[in-house]
């Protein structure tokens, strides 16, 4: 691959991809690095309903039109894990090599959130997991527990209907916090089928297991009345975490560790644009990102040619 170009796009998710069409378009040299997955975490959602143009389509599929538009356009994408990145000298290192640009992109998204309980990491891939699309067909006939109570959670509820045998829904606060739309979705659902149960105003306490996952323990949030559920998958949906640590030292962060940004998605550095999840915003959904890609895309463009 070349070493230099004038734009270094850091993730390949609908921000990143968004903000490569429009680099490209703008006339750029345009490099895209990721080493997960095309479309991020928006790829997993197994049915989205609110992009413009699509009744419906899964988060897998609407990856790959971005993908492909991107492609057309000749922009670059390294399948690489990035190792270090110098924003004010504006180079990205992966395992290999090195490349330089003029201007760089952050557009890493983030993560899924953990309870950061005893376990959960031992247990990760053997009955703890994070994504139902990913996982959920391990679990075909099996008791399963999903923690959380907002989109995803919801979501995962309704996805893996068709597939578990039972499923239990531990949200810590005494509402649900999704749509209303899937929230309906739900109720509808649990009025057909018994296989559904949730408890409101439960917090997982112990996960315990030896080789695989047995059972968990959850704790009432007002009374301390403990339960144990027998389960062989635990789905946890209990919102993201940005994925900043490789930068956390060389631009300004808020406390929750999301990049700051002004309305042009320039960051605290000069020349470094954010989009997407892992800027500070006040709504998370496929097309703000594509909104937030398409600016960083058409500001990095402009400061370039500036």
């Amino acid at each position: 691959m070349e070493k230099k170009y004038d734009i270094i796009i850091i993730g390949a998710g609908p921000a990143g991809l968004t903000a490569a069409i429009y680099a490209a378009r703008s006339g750029a040299k345009v490099l895209v690095v990721e080493y997960q997955m095309l479309g991020g975490q928006a790829s997993l959602a197994y049915n989205v309903q609110n992009f413009p143009g699509f009744l419906s389509i899964s988060g897998m599929d609407l990856a790959m039109k971005m993908h492909e538009q991107v492609e057309k356009l000749g922009v670059k994408i390294c399948y690489d894990e990035v190792k270090a990145v110098n924003l004010e000298e504006k180079w990205v290192e992966v395992s290999t090599e090195k490349f330089f640009a003029k201007s760089i992109i952050l557009a890493m998204g983030a993560g899924a959130r953990k309870l950061s309980l005893d376990n959960e990491d031992r247990l990760t891939g053997s009955g703890v997991a994070y994504c139902a699309v990913c996982d959920g067909a391990f679990y075909k006939n099996e008791k399963v527990v999903i923690v959380g109570g907002g989109n995803s959670a919801v979501g995962e509820a309704i996805y893996l209907s068709p597939i578990a045998k039972s499923i239990i829904l531990v949200n810590n606060l005494d509402k649900f916090t999704c749509d209303k739309i899937l929230e309906e979705e739900l109720n509808l659902f649990m009025k057909k089928s018994d296989i559904i149960k949730v408890y409101h105003g439960h917090v997982v306490k112990e996960i315990v297991g030896d080789s695989s996952l047995e059972k968990i323990i959850i704790s009432n949030v007002k009374t301390n009345e403990i339960k144990e559920i027998e389960c062989k998958g635990m789905f946890i949906s209990i919102g993201r975490k940005p994925d900043t640590d490789i930068i956390k030292n060389q631009i300004t962060l808020d406390k929750h560790g999301y990049i700051i940004t002004d309305e042009d998605m320039h960051t605290s550095v000069d020349g470094v644009f954010a989009a997407g999840d892992i800027r500070v915003k006040s709504l998370r959904q496929i097309i703000t990102a594509c909104g937030d890609g398409a600016i960083a895309g058409t500001k990095a463009s402009h400061y370039i040619n500036n």
